[in-house]
């Protein structure tokens, strides 16, 4: 049940002139934080497009709001609990040249924190994986599946067309298959025999250069 939602709309595009707002932007998890807020969502939806806790994605929103690149548009109601919804002031951000940063630097301090991301999320993968190894061996009954592709992508217009087709899946798939517990049943997710049998599951999607064998 939606409480109330302001009625106000993103703007298209926003050019960022503010120095705090463009340290937000290039900090690639913030960033794919507000890929997904083109319309109203809660911390809680968020992290299951993106298999982060409701915990952590609330402390980005936190720092977006914070330097203005988010705003507060109502709160939702679920079972007994509310969530407070926000929307990013825009779809979409461009740096001002008035910042003064070198292409490259940008380039750069993007790399750099995605692959920080890279090796936090492969560090949580390890433990759990671990963890649930050891209940396997006990004699627990552990689900689970991995996939591995490979893609050819050629120029950063085409790495930018894949994180977004990517993104359109996660949020279809999370409208689907979303954690009921968190924030209600989707019209479109299948019916579960007992909810209170329902498992949760991480979801952890990873992207990043091929290593051939002999490269340094």
């Amino acid at each position: 049940m939606v409480i109330n939602v302001a009625n106000e709309l993103p703007a298209e595009t926003v050019v960022v002139q503010d120095p705090q707002q463009a340290v937000a932007l290039l900090n690639p998890l913030r960033a794919l934080i507000l890929a997904n807020m083109h319309e109203p969502v809660s911390a809680a939806e968020i992290g299951r497009m993106m298999g982060q806790t409701p915990q952590k994605i609330n402390y980005h929103l936190k720092a977006l709001e914070k330097v203005g690149l988010v705003r507060r548009m109502g709160s939702r109601q679920v079972r007994n609990l509310v969530g407070v919804l926000y929307q990013a002031i825009a779809k979409s951000f461009i740096l001002s040249d008035a910042l003064g940063f070198e292409p490259e630097t940008v380039r750069r301090m993007k790399e750099d924190g995605s692959l920080s991301h890279l090796v936090h999320t492969s560090d949580k993968l390890k433990r759990d994986a671990l963890r649930l190894l050891e209940r396997s061996e006990a004699g627990m009954a552990v689900h689970s599946a991995s996939l591995s592709a490979t893609v050819r992508l050629a120029g950063e217009e085409a790495r930018q067309l894949f994180v977004q087709d990517y993104l359109e899946a996660v949020r279809q798939l999370t409208a689907k298959y979303g954690a009921a517990e968190d924030e209600g049943r989707s019209a479109n997710k299948p019916p579960e025999a007992n909810e209170s049998d329902a498992e949760l599951y991480d979801v952890l999607i990873a992207v990043y250069p091929q290593i051939r064998s002999g490269e340094d």
